[in-house]
């Protein structure tokens, strides 16, 4: 047995995560602005390291892109505790739905990006969505159970009401039309 394989695994060290949340804010906004073929020394000059550093964390722009897309979904499903700590279920439902917006603005960049890489990008939405749906779901049932949200509404409903809003996703500044949908239906849907 070697002395790596014996060695306990370390945690990467502090200034190693926030070099690596920086490069993946630095990434989302370039792609954001930029799309998807964002130089990636330029990604490392708005994380404000080097372009060693950027490779060290992600060794190809398509490492890059699926860890941008992994940390959009985790993001978007762990903030559904903290929404619902803070806000009533309705508030939390309208305010996550909002957040969904965002993710799928960051999805019409990064999407074709991850198809490049059939298998990656698969598995990667494959799991990705059961989470969303998962914490949708969660948040929907919470706001009917607290009677923030009409009784004849279900969960299919609000999906097919989201569907609707998110027709033209891919469409640069969709997102303004979309939260104005938003709002529009959560005011419909609301009990009070």
């Amino acid at each position: 047995m070697s002395k790596e394989s014996e060695a306990p695994s370390r945690k990467p060290r502090a200034d190693s995560l926030r070099n690596r949340d920086l490069l993946l804010t630095a990434a989302k906004t370039a792609f954001a602005q930029v799309g998807g073929e964002a130089p990636l020394e330029d990604i490392a000059r708005r994380a404000g390291v080097g372009i060693g550093t950027l490779y060290r964390h992600f060794p190809t722009r398509d490492a890059l892109v699926a860890a941008v897309y992994s940390r959009e979904v985790e993001q978007l499903t762990a903030s559904a505790e903290a929404l619902l700590a803070q806000r009533s279920a309705g508030e939390a439902l309208a305010a996550w739905l909002d957040q969904l917006i965002d993710y799928m603005a960051t999805k019409r960049v990064v999407a074709p990006l991850l198809r490049a890489d059939p298998c990656e990008g698969e598995q990667l939405y494959a799991s990705s969505g059961a989470s969303i749906i998962a914490t949708f779901r969660r948040l929907t049932d919470a706001a009917s159970a607290a009677g923030d949200i009409r009784p004849d509404i279900g969960f299919e409903d609000i999906v097919r009401m989201m569907t609707g809003i998110s027709q033209g996703y891919e469409q640069p500044g969709w997102e303004h039309s979309a939260r104005r949908l938003l709002d529009v239906m959560m005011t419909g849907l609301r009990t009070k």
